[in-house]
């Protein structure tokens, strides 16, 4: 990845703690934060960068689904591109309904109304039937 495709980030929410959802039992919670930056390539290509990151840091590159992990960077969307491959799907396919993504992405982008939905990230999180915990864990990261 040509690193001058990427961009300091944009806007960056706080980070949240959230209690894990549908992992195995006794999983600590996590830490779930987003940052929104400009990137100039094509999403596969992010996305492949993103996973060598996580394999850097320790994250095996094949686990169970909702495993407890390191680390797990995802791409949740790209402006109002709507993909779905064998490789990525945009927006994310479930960020819609998890407390733990919306709450810190209404926090940067309450307005953005994502592609396939008709109301924005505030909106969603609102009308979210979701009692997953989620809380400041802090404010500069």
């Amino acid at each position: 990845m040509n690193i001058d495709e990427v961009r300091e980030p944009v806007r960056v929410s706080r980070l949240y703690e959230t209690e894990p959802v549908g992992c195995e039992p006794g999983a600590i919670p996590f830490l779930n934060g987003i940052i929104e930056i400009e990137y100039g390539g094509e999403p596969q290509t992010l996305l492949a960068a993103l996973q060598s990151i996580e394999v850097q840091m320790g994250r095996p590159s094949r686990q169970p689904r909702n495993a407890s992990r390191r680390i797990d960077l995802d791409i949740l969307y790209a402006d109002d591109l709507a993909l779905a491959t064998d490789v990525i799907t945009l927006p994310h396919p479930r960020m819609h309904t998890r407390r733990f993504v919306l709450a810190p992405l209404a926090e940067v982008r309450p307005e953005l109304v994502l592609p396939g939905q008709d109301r924005s990230v505030a909106e969603l999180l609102a009308g979210l039937n979701d009692p997953a915990s989620v809380a400041v864990f802090a404010t500069d990261w």
